[in-house]
């Protein structure tokens, strides 16, 4: 069954590289991002390769623009929500400037707990949503001067728990994908900002940082998460629920 899929950060990144695949298998893809040129551009792209996509302007910070999303939806109803929007910032935490830590959490725990409490009715009345987080590695352990990334992301652990309980009587699942580290825009700035931090080359940040803890010695790939995600949308998937389904190239193993 072709299913609506609203994906936050939908531009760039692992949040594009999602909704590409979706697009693909013939689902319509909401591509919601802060900067609306960036998210009708993607939207255009997949339209282009043959999919069904549209985009809205969305501040993920703003309770208010979440309220209001199903009045701008119209008709349109969302059955699967994929909370991708994500910033980093590093710095030890006696330097973390207070209103970039409140930042980082509002983006990347607030605003999936306000989206989940917007499209969940809606779920709950069709019998069918699934909630997918995009964590990280930094959902299950912990790095230097990634206080707030690393608070946020051990966050939504706690938060996909919760809401598998309090929808255990309908079909819908929430689960967080928990990748090591995945070659993105946004990976690109943390190795430069690693880099000064730890006074290194950004060659030794990639492997005696990134790399390092991971015997496979190799960056996550945007397909893998991509294929993730479609089995936990599937119905093989719908006992799964509350998860981290970790994808650490064995870093966790140790």
């Amino acid at each position: 069954m072709k299913r609506t899929i609203f994906i936050t950060g939908g531009a760039s990144g692992i949040g594009f590289g999602i909704a590409k695949a979706m697009a693909a298998d013939g689902h319509h893809i909401i591509i919601a991002d802060i900067n609306e040129e960036a998210a009708q551009h993607a939207a255009s792209a997949l339209i282009a390769a043959g999919g069904s996509s549209s985009a809205i302007a969305l501040d993920v910070c703003n309770a208010e623009h979440i309220a209001s999303l199903n009045d701008k939806l119209g008709s349109r109803r969302v059955d699967i929500l994929i909370n991708n929007a994500g910033i980093q910032h590093v710095a030890p935490l006696e330097q973390f400037p207070a209103q970039k830590w409140q930042q980082l959490i509002d983006i990347m725990l607030v605003a999936p707990a306000l989206l989940t409490q917007a499209f969940l009715p809606a779920m709950r009345a069709q019998n069918y949503g699934r909630i997918i987080n995009v964590g990280s590695i930094h959902s299950v352990v912990a790095s230097p001067y990634k206080s707030a990334y690393v608070a946020a992301k051990h966050g939504l652990l706690g938060f996909a728990k919760t809401v598998a309980l309090e929808t255990g009587d309908c079909d819908v699942t929430i689960n967080t994908l928990c990748p090591a580290y995945v070659k993105t825009p946004l990976v690109e700035q943390q190795i430069a900002a690693q880099a000064k931090e730890h006074n290194l080359t950004e060659e030794d940040v990639i492997n005696k940082i990134m790399l390092e803890p991971m015997p496979k010695k190799q960056f996550i790939s945007i397909e893998e998460l991509a294929d993730t995600a479609k089995f936990l949308i599937s119905n093989s998937a719908r006992n799964i629920t509350g998860q981290a389904m970790i994808l650490d190239g064995g870093w966790t193993a140790r």
